[in-house]
């Protein structure tokens, strides 16, 4: 199917905004179906393992699904700049999709056996690996610098609709037909997905590689004509090193993550079982972090921009940091309810300006690796303070854990107000 341009800034026409647009709402789509059918795929998976062994045995198949996204998630950003995002995406939705529905069939003539869960677990994971650096390289395809803003918010939304929506629906999978209904389910998502890509208007890729990074012309992707992947990648990292934005954007993000992942996952299940508060507590403050951050991405999507991006970004890390300290010690069930609302907007608007200044800040032909070392940075090595954060509050209990990794997150947000590039950092205007 042929790819129509879009106006780029070379042919200046009148921008439509981002939530008017159909061909962004289209990706939106695609984009949603693709994260509820992750949803229930996960809920599926999770389901079948505890039927088929013991939950430790069920923990580890739902862990060995991350090693290969993380492993493999910098390849995954050379391959979306080499081929073009269009192509990764489309491909591995395609690849999940007929993945998942043959685990499917296979479970109506079979009971699943955890090697089978464990061969699923690390096909999926490989296959998130290309996937989610060429989903993050997209937005600057469909749209103009001045509305990407407002696409992270539509993304933003976009999760939080998965989130609320995939695990009832992968739920009512498994009571109606079990765990064969529900990848049946989500493989069916993952279909949707593709007519919704392969209507989405592209423009062009970049022509050639900056001077920094290629010996020789470039192909569609920006990537040297007979590099290798590994050359490609270090190129991509050299890109990022030299940066003035890119550079301590990443040393932000990572960071950042680092001081929020923990208390906001493993760490506020602990806290709620420390104060008393019950599975209906847990449920309150869950559900007003997603309000928070529902509102934040609501609020980007129909304003579209926020000045002083770089500014804004570490005060607002600052401020989560200060809200993440205060969960921890809120005297009551209201006020902790209170502070998650706190870090649900601070949180979603911190991830949506960073989705920002990345895509407005990185030369196009490396923006797929750069969007697999931020991913890394979030889906793949933040996690590893689960265990940490555990272990930690064991010894010393929440508050003292807490407060550490607040100060962690704002470690992160002072770091960003050091580097002038960044604090001056600006998005586009329309």
């Amino acid at each position: 199917m042929s790819a129509t341009a879009l106006p780029t800034s070379a042919t200046p026409a009148p921008e439509r905004p981002a939530h008017r647009d159909p061909n962004v709402l289209r990706w939106l789509a695609a984009y949603t179906a693709s994260m509820v059918g992750d949803s229930v795929y996960y809920m599926a998976l999770s389901w079948a393992a505890i039927r088929t062994g013991s939950p430790a045995q069920a923990g580890v198949v739902l862990a060995l699904g991350a090693v290969p996204r993380a492993v493999l998630m910098l390849g995954g950003g050379v391959l979306a700049d080499r081929f073009g995002p269009r192509l990764v995406v489309i491909g591995s939705d395609a690849a999940r999709c007929v993945l998942i529905l043959g685990i499917a069939v296979a479970l109506l003539f079979t009971s699943p056996a955890l090697w089978l869960l464990i061969t699923v677990a690390l096909l999926f994971g490989t296959v998130d690996a290309l996937f989610l650096p060429a989903v993050g390289a997209l937005p600057p395809r469909i749209t103009a610098p001045a509305q990407l803003t407002r696409v992270q918010g539509m993304r933003g939304l976009a999760a939080r609709i998965a989130n609320v929506a995939g695990a009832p629906l992968g739920g009512l999978a498994v009571a109606l037909g079990g765990s064969a209904t529900a990848f049946a389910v989500a493989g069916a998502l993952f279909a949707l997905s593709l007519p919704l890509l392969l209507a989405v208007r592209m423009a062009p890729g970049p022509a050639k590689a900056p001077a920094d990074g290629a010996e020789a012309g470039t192909g569609e992707g920006g990537t040297a004509e007979g590099g290798t992947a590994w050359g490609e990648l270090r190129d991509g990292l050299r890109h990022i090193r030299r940066h003035r934005v890119l550079a301590p954007l990443m040393l932000v993000i990572a960071i950042g993550e680092l001081g929020f992942v923990g208390p906001l996952n493993i760490g506020l299940t602990l806290l709620v079982q420390e104060r008393g508060w019950g599975a209906d507590g847990m449920g309150w403050i869950v559900a007003a972090f997603g309000t928070g951050a529902g509102a934040s991405s609501l609020l980007l999507t129909v304003r579209g921009r926020i000045p002083r991006a770089g500014l804004t970004l570490s005060v607002v890390l600052c401020g989560g940091a200060v809200a993440i300290a205060g969960l921890a010690y809120a005297p009551s069930l209201a006020l902790a309810v209170l502070a998650g609302v706190s870090i649900g907007l601070l949180a979603g608007l911190s991830g949506a300006l960073t989705g920002a200044l990345l895509q407005t800040a990185a030369d196009p032909a490396y923006m797929g690796r750069v969007t697999s070392v931020a991913t890394l940075f979030t889906l793949g090595v933040a996690p590893l303070c689960y265990p940490v954060t555990g272990a930690a509050t064991g010894l010393w209990g929440t508050g003292p854990v807490f407060v550490v990794s607040a100060a962690v997150c704002g470690t992160g947000g002072l770091l960003g107000l050091c580097f002038k590039a960044l604090r001056h950092a600006e998005l586009p205007a329309s």
